[in-house]
């Protein structure tokens, strides 16, 4: 787990960042790594307990939190932006996915 004062990354394969304070667009968050120089500037505010792209996430990527694929995404995800039920279709507790449905 990686975690700063705004934000935590729980695993180093994660996409998205979840932030533990809302977060105004504009704010320059990071490092998003523990040996990583790399910053993110959000592009658009972040409510308390949401993700953020971490990187450019294109249309059909999984969304990766917890080292587990969550969702997809069902438009292209700028990194700063919004990671939340607008942009990504959930994987988790979809009855229609399972086989024979």
């Amino acid at each position: 787990m990686f975690s700063r004062k705004e934000f935590v990354v729980m695993n180093e394969n994660d996409n998205v960042g979840i932030v533990k304070q809302p977060v105004d667009k504009g704010q320059k968050l990071g490092p998003i790594g523990e040996n990583s120089a790399e910053y993110v500037t959000l592009r658009e505010d972040i409510p308390f307990g949401f993700k953020f792209a971490l990187k450019d996430i294109k249309e059909g990527d999984e969304i990766i939190k917890f080292n587990e694929a969550i969702g997809l995404a069902t438009v292209a995800i700028a990194k700063g932006e919004l990671v939340h039920v607008h942009n990504i279709e959930g994987l988790r507790g979809r009855g229609d996915l399972d086989k024979g449905v």
